[in-house]
């Protein structure tokens, strides 16, 4: 009998689970049209083997900026004490097949989500950087960045932004051609302008 009596709480255990799952309800965004997605990207080239060497990419959604982020009291509310997403649509990421350090941070090889991180008070910016594993796991999109847990961060660079607005997110790697091992990484958008010292480790 209380064989019985299991089964049967166990049958409409998983009943309700069901019409649980029946009643949610669930819409798709994105798709057409393509997005706005920017690449800076570094490849380095064994020209004694005459082959790749390894190569660095940041990949980002490029979001406009809006007259009213002007608004100091608007632009604080979006990022102090905040993970901004930095970008649009599916998440930034930065890829590496080579160590490197940004801002003195020891970065393994490696596939990794970012954002940036401003201090409360904000004075200070840095570059968060998520575990994709983790974010797969729990099914969060770049919009939820809030959710996700930050695994470490490298400090960025506050800098005088140029003359003029700079429309779109834009994020460049820049190196010197007599050390292409000691680059910028820099993000620009509206009037903010961040930046980093990025030593890449290749050949070492």
């Amino acid at each position: 009998m209380r064989g019985k009596l299991r089964a049967s709480a166990l049958v409409l255990v998983m009943a309700g689970t069901l019409r649980a799952q029946q009643g949610a309800k669930f819409a798709a965004g994105g798709g057409d049209p393509p997005d706005d997605r920017g690449s800076a990207r570094l490849l380095y080239w064994n020209e004694t083997a005459d082959e790749a060497a390894g190569q660095i990419a940041v990949n980002y959604g490029r979001p406009v900026w809006r007259k009213d982020y002007e608004d100091p009291a608007t632009f604080d509310a979006m990022t102090k004490g905040k993970v901004w997403r930095m970008g649009s649509n599916f998440w930034s990421n930065l890829y590496t097949d080579l160590p490197i350090t940004i801002s003195g941070k020891s970065i393994k090889p490696g596939l990794y989500f970012l954002g940036l991180r401003r201090s409360p008070d904000g004075s200070l910016w840095s570059l968060a950087f998520i575990d994709p594993v983790k974010v797969r796991k729990a099914h969060l999109d770049a919009f939820q960045i809030q959710r996700a847990t930050v695994e470490f961060t490298a400090p960025m660079n506050t800098e005088a932004a140029g003359p003029g607005t700079v429309e779109k997110l834009t994020i460049v790697l820049t190196a010197p051609k007599n050390d292409p091992k000691n680059l910028a990484l820099k993000v620009s958008w509206g009037h903010l302008a961040l930046s980093a010292p990025l030593k890449v480790m290749v050949g070492e």
